[in-house]
């Protein structure tokens, strides 16, 4: 198991048909995710074609992670907290802190770099994010609400992947809003990569 530290990030290698199970400690904390092709780095999940693959504007248990080339990269197998997991709102930015009058905060877009970095990996630009856990429910007029994660504690989401894949997590570093709960204190996540059997058990 591998514990990433609230506000920071870290990557993980998947396999074609290992399981990837992303657990909120405290049932707070959102994450940030990426995927990349193992064999090139160039495809990458899309969430503007995951909305398009499964006509929906956030991700259940039961949707496909698809890349920008439209082939399916990790599915989503089971989601304790059942919950509507965002697409829509991009990863944090420094930029975003400097409005909030916290210039040099860290950030989710800098964790994506960093982790990649760390794995002797890059991306020339920050696609957007899958948000783990991030409550962002859609009014019928089109706005958009940011709520605390409406999870419990060991909540968790397991993932399958379908191919090769370079899989980012970034403990949101967000704590001048309540997307990370009400307390504002961004905490860690735990990561493990499972066998199918464990992944079984888990949704049983």
């Amino acid at each position: 198991m591998k514990r990433i530290k609230g506000r920071y990030s870290d990557a993980v290698t998947l396999r074609r048909g290992q399981d990837l199970k992303v657990t909120t400690e405290t049932g707070n904390q959102v994450a940030d995710m990426w995927a990349f092709s193992l064999n090139d780095m160039t495809e990458y999940m899309s969430m503007e074609h995951c909305r398009s693959i499964n006509s929906l504007i956030h991700v259940t248990a039961g949707c496909s992670l698809v890349s920008n080339r439209r082939r399916t990269m990790l599915r989503v197998t089971h989601d304790s907290a059942e919950m509507r997991h965002d697409t829509l709102l991009c990863p944090c930015t420094s930029e975003l802190y400097e409005e909030l009058g916290a210039p040099g905060h860290r950030s989710c877009t800098a964790n994506l770099h960093e982790a990649l970095e760390r794995h002797g990996l890059s991306c020339p630009f920050t696609p957007a994010s899958l948000n783990v856990f991030m409550n962002v429910p859609v009014a019928g007029d089109g706005s958009v609400t940011r709520l605390p994660p409406p999870c419990q504690p060991g909540d968790h989401v397991c993932f399958t992947a379908e191919m090769d894949v370079v899989v980012v997590l970034s403990a949101c570093p967000q704590d001048i809003t309540p997307i990370n709960g009400d307390a504002r204190t961004p905490t860690d996540l735990l990561v493990e990569i499972l066998d199918p059997s464990d992944s079984k058990a888990i949704s049983q």
